[in-house]
């Protein structure tokens, strides 16, 4: 490595230790120019419910992906299964009359049903994966792809010959559909349950991996497995939970996104997962810190570019990305 080049790292370092922190209030101040107050503040609020959505998304992929270096595939699959189990309760519950009349804890209540049956179903789903398909491919990534495509593409048939092959309507409890207004600003209910749901799951998430003995092991697995086994601890088993508790945020995921949408069909994890994968890079593998900011910058940046130039929404996400791995190849929190 030459001289200059050794200068040019040290002179940009200060800039890049700062870049997500610097790109995020950019994001959030740029829109300001062409639009006015009220449109700006209901742009970053649905584009905030939007990160936090895809945030529950993409904490799974961190997990599975980032913590545990396993390339899931499936991941939207799992997404998509738990969409339909939130909306097999939400549809229950509307053909008993209960969906129409809900207040706003009736609602809170619903949804924490839905939000529970699809943890459950994806966990579960996950666990039989990972016993069955994924353990047998640990450290082939190659491997991982095809199996995992593989699996993807069974859960979704199982999906069309349950539910079947057409878009479904998913009933949304009338607390939900409700709005108050904040500096004239109408902000739906369910666009703050979805912010509040995603700031809980961070900081559970970060608590868990961070603060307890379960969090130190996860980590200390993913460096050295043989060193793990030899202190007592069944890593076999402890990767097997971390599989599926990323595999129950997909599931979650799924259903809060369901609602959001208030439809679902066979194919649509394949969208988010997409977005998943972009907020994973821009954070860095293995950060859930990271996955948060680089969620809250997705959804900010598609919601403005979609109102200022809605053929672009998309690929801005990919611009975005493209332009912090230039400057922090390992992604916003990546540890160098």
């Amino acid at each position: 490595m030459t001289t200059d080049t050794l200068n040019f790292q040290t002179r940009i370092r200060p800039f890049r230790q700062y870049a997500g922190w610097i790109i995020g209030i950019g994001l959030f101040l740029l829109p300001l120019v062409p639009m006015d107050l009220t449109t700006y503040l209901t742009l970053t609020v649905a584009g905030i419910s939007l990160g936090m959505l895809i945030f529950l998304i993409a904490s799974g992929l961190t997990l599975i992906f980032g913590l545990m270096d396993v390339l899931n595939l499936a991941h939207a699959a799992f997404f998509a299964f738990g969409a339909y189990a939130g909306f097999t309760v939400l549809n229950l519950l509307n053909n008993a009359g209960w969906i129409d009349s809900a207040n706003l804890a009736q609602s809170l209540f619903y949804l924490a049903l839905a939000l529970g049956a699809a943890g459950l179903a994806g966990g579960a789903l996950g666990m039989l994966t990972e016993k069955i398909v994924i353990k047998r491919v640990y450290g082939n990534h190659l491997m991982q792809l095809l199996v995992t495509v593989g699996v993807s593409f069974v859960i979704v048939e199982i999906l069309k010959i349950i539910w079947g092959v057409n878009d479904e309507v998913v009933p949304v409890p009338m607390g939900f559909q409700d709005a108050f207004i904040i500096f004239g600003v109408f902000i739906e209910y369910f666009r703050v349950v979805a912010i509040f749901l995603g700031i809980t799951i961070f900081v559970i998430l970060q608590y868990i991996l961070k603060k307890t003995k379960l969090g130190i092991i996860v980590r200390a697995g993913v460096e050295n497995q043989e060193i793990v086994k030899a202190t007592g601890y069944n890593i076999s088993w402890i990767f097997t939970l971390v599989f599926a508790a990323g595999a129950a945020l997909a599931a979650i995921g799924g259903t809060m996104m369901a609602i959001f949408n208030q439809a679902v069909d066979p194919g649509m994890g394949d969208q988010f997962l997409i977005f998943a994968l972009i907020v994973v890079i821009i954070g860095g593998l293995g950060s859930v810190t990271g996955s948060f900011v680089g969620a809250v910058i997705v959804g900010l940046s598609f919601n403005y570019v979609a109102f200022l130039l809605p053929k672009m929404a998309l690929g801005v996400n990919f611009m975005i990305m493209a332009v912090i791995l230039l400057i922090r190849p390992k992604g916003l929190f990546g540890k160098d």
